[in-house]
């Protein structure tokens, strides 16, 4: 989508770190943004922040655990600009934890928020997108967690190869029309995102302020300027590029586990229960 002037976008998770810094480069570019965010007096200190210096922005309360409130936030969006070219599915939490020892409803809310948020914007706004047919971008929000298992992240780390797999199949799928599709796998950006539980629903164990000994807010803090990651997004909208990666530096990790891959291939060509069976192929 090389012209993006006067094109609607709207970004889940929009108030602060790459959400802001994608409605930021939006605008700057001719965009029209709606921000959907869970946090109201952020989301209207940012709103104001883009009228202020010229862009065209609105904002909506928005809890993307529930696909009525982003059904209602695609009808505003609608209502307010008309039509919508773009969605940034932004919004997600940080949960640690080991697979098995990780609570359950920390679990079920990072599970809510970062997959079911996708899908629910997925639903919303994709058939927004393609009735209009002027062709639009899809923006789905996953990290090098989604590529590459991190220690002590199984949660995190689940949803986020789950965004991977969600983004890679509507790649296919959309291969052949005017629907591009991206999945941004940042590195280490300087979002608030270790502190997440400051909003968790009273369902999922209710907010919980930062531990005083987690030491993961001074990494974030050291970690790449979001109004950069903005950037970036709007060029590989621009340019159609599927896989948005933040640190090129970290092409190792993708490079290990390439070659764990294929070293089980590599198992499987030689091992005693396949031996004989003919492959069946796709």
């Amino acid at each position: 989508m090389k012209d993006v002037q006067g094109k609607v976008a709207f970004i889940t998770g929009g108030a602060s770190g790459m959400g802001l810094g994608m409605a930021r480069a939006f605008t700057a570019a001719g965009m029209k943004v709606m921000i959907g965010d869970i946090e109201q007096a952020p989301m209207d200190r940012a709103v104001a922040e883009l009228n202020e210096v010229g862009g065209d922005a609105a904002g909506i309360q928005t809890d993307v655990t529930k696909l009525e409130s982003v059904q209602a936030a695609a009808a505003a969006t609608i209502e307010k600009f008309g039509k919508v070219h773009v969605i940034c599915n932004n919004a997600g939490i940080g949960v640690g934890g080991q697979s098995e020892k990780a609570s359950m409803r920390n679990w079920e809310w990072v599970m809510d928020v970062n997959l079911w948020g996708v899908v629910h914007g997925l639903q919303a706004f994709v058939p927004l997108i393609t009735e209009h047919g002027e062709g639009g971008h899809v923006v789905n929000t996953a990290s090098m967690a989604g590529m590459y298992g991190l220690r002590g992240a199984g949660p995190y780390n689940a949803t986020k190869f789950a965004v991977v797999g969600i983004s890679e199949t509507m790649m296919a799928e959309h291969s052949r029309d005017n629907l591009g599709v991206s999945v941004l796998c940042p590195g280490i950006v300087a979002t608030n995102i270790g502190n997440s539980a400051r909003n968790r629903a009273e369902n999922y164990g209710g907010p919980v302020q930062p531990n005083e000994k987690d030491t993961s807010a001074e990494m974030l803090a050291k970690g790449l300027n979001p109004d950069v990651v903005g950037h970036l997004v709007l060029e590989a909208i621009q340019e159609d590029q599927p896989y948005i990666f933040t640190d090129p530096s970290l092409r190792y990790l993708i490079e290990r586990r390439t070659k764990h891959i294929l070293a089980g291939y590599d198992w499987a060509d030689n091992c005693k229960a396949l031996e004989g069976i003919e492959p069946a192929g796709l």
